[in-house]
């Protein structure tokens, strides 16, 4: 049986594979997938419209206009922190 923290990498990790699976190249997301996972699988997605364009040129470190895992990574890192905080009351 899967541990905690395994199903919360798993469950962070499927989302890229989903949406980048849907183009030739699995190892990124083009900008169309990239706006689906945020606007389908965050909450706060729906409301990101304008923001996602700038959120996508910030994480493009390549220049390539679409996000790899890494830079998924460092996407989730970054809301990770953000929902800590807002946790912490």
């Amino acid at each position: 049986m899967a541990r905690p923290l395994d199903q919360a990498i798993t469950l962070l990790v499927a989302p890229f594979h989903h949406y980048s699976g849907k183009k030739c190249d699995k190892s990124t997301l083009n900008k169309k997938g990239w706006k689906e996972l945020i606007q389908k699988e965050l909450t706060i997605g729906p409301h990101w419209n304008e923001e996602i364009q700038g959120l996508t040129t910030d994480l493009d470190r390549n220049g390539d206009q679409e996000v790899n895992f890494q830079e998924y990574v460092t996407f989730l890192s970054a809301l990770t922190m953000i929902y800590n905080e807002a946790l912490k009351g």
